[in-house]
């Protein structure tokens, strides 16, 4: 039987990406390699929808994170974090490791903050010289208001909005350059479609005036050796050469395909699979917008998430992410990144629908199966 990855990171890997990432190994300081990179550096532009370099990170997502802050902050900065999930904390843990003040707001997890809290944090205090949130919140399914919030950062001169995109961009269209973002990280195990170990940063004319003064310390995540490197169409320091060949093949396949269609690819999924957890009278954990990387249901009490989640795993061998902390035992997690595509959403409501009935929640039976199929049917 078929392995079938759905976690929202680490995601299935194409046999062709594996294949391409299976040649054998090239120096990274050659012409050979040069041109790879460079192809790869331009079709992170188009992707990220920006004219600022994107820098390309041996490190992963958490390391693009940590690098958006020590480029761009001062010691004893004051910060907005949005805390709405496990990678929302992490931005206020990475903050206080540096020193930094941070103003963090608490948001219900499953809920997205309101941009009018952020407003009045910054119109009451002008010592404030950053928010920092994620786009799509993984740990809970939310897509947060990041344009909202870009057009309230971008009016200032002296506030930075930092961005973690890692399962937003190449899932919706967040524009960089349009939005007015300041520093935007995405990761290679979302929905770049690779196995985990690379992460990307893009950094705007205003962070750079940010770089300029930033006094936190950085050797390995110091943009600014990323940005001369990159003119040379090389890192810094050794990249990872394996994945970076299987980047250039993915962002191939991307522009093949078309961007716009892959958002709507992932949109068709994400509203299928919602719909279908619906029909089979499973609640949704997020309770504003969903991010189209994942749905997130809410296990019946009297079965848990566990249950669940251990017998996709056992009996069809689908692979789903659990919750974490508050949420561990009560939610389960469905991708819609990496190599899946319509017939796995598909086959995945049907095995969900199976584990449902042997465990004795009550609903009828191939209503999932039917509204999923329905709706892409026709997506």
């Amino acid at each position: 039987m078929k392995r079938l990855l759905l976690t929202p990171g680490p995601v299935a890997v194409s046999s062709e990406i594996m294949v391409e990432m299976a040649k054998p190994l090239i120096h990274h300081r050659t012409k050979e390699f040069e041109a790879i990179f460079e192809r790869t550096r331009e079709g992170l532009k188009h992707i990220f929808q920006t004219e600022n370099e994107v820098f390309i990170l041996a490190a992963s997502g958490t390391g693009a994170m940590e690098g958006a802050v020590v480029n761009t902050l001062c010691a004893g900065d004051k910060v907005i974090t949005v805390n709405g999930g496990k990678f929302g904390e992490r931005w206020g843990k990475i903050a206080r490791a540096y020193g930094l003040e941070v103003d963090e707001i608490e948001v219900t997890w499953g809920e997205a903050v309101s941009p009018a809290i952020i407003e009045e944090k910054l119109d009451s205090d002008p010592s404030i010289r950053a928010v920092l949130m994620q786009a799509s919140e993984t740990s809970t399914g939310v897509k947060h208001p990041t344009e909202q919030v870009a057009a309230i950062t971008s009016k200032r001169d002296d506030v930075l909005l930092i961005v973690d995109g890692i399962t937003a961009v190449g899932v919706f269209p967040l524009p960089f350059d349009e939005l007015g973002v300041d520093v935007l990280v995405g990761g290679s195990q979302k929905a770049f479609m690779l196995p985990p170990g690379l992460s990307f940063a893009a950094m705007s004319e205003k962070a750079w005036e940010f770089n300029k003064t930033s006094d936190l310390p950085k050797f390995y995540l110091n943009f600014a050796d990323y940005q001369k490197s990159a003119q040379k169409n090389t890192t810094p320091w050794t990249p990872a050469v394996t994945l970076i060949v299987g980047l250039g093949k993915v962002i191939e396949g991307f522009m093949e395909e078309g961007m716009e269609n892959i958002y709507r690819k992932r949109q068709a999924m994400s509203l299928a699979t919602r719909e279908a957890l619906g029909a089979i009278n499973i609640d949704l954990f997020t309770t504003d917008e969903a991010s189209p990387a994942l749905t997130v249901g809410v296990a019946p009490e009297e079965i848990g998430a566990g249950k669940i989640i251990s017998e996709l795993q056992s009996k069809y061998r689908m692979t789903v992410a659990g919750g974490q902390d508050h949420a561990k035992g009560k939610i389960f997690r469905v991708s819609h990144i990496g190599d899946v595509d319509r017939n796995d959403m598909v086959a995945f409501v049907s095995a969900l629908e199976s584990v449902l009935k042997s465990l004795g929640h009550d609903f009828t039976g191939g209503a999932g199966v039917s509204k999923v199929s329905e709706i892409l049917a026709t997506a």
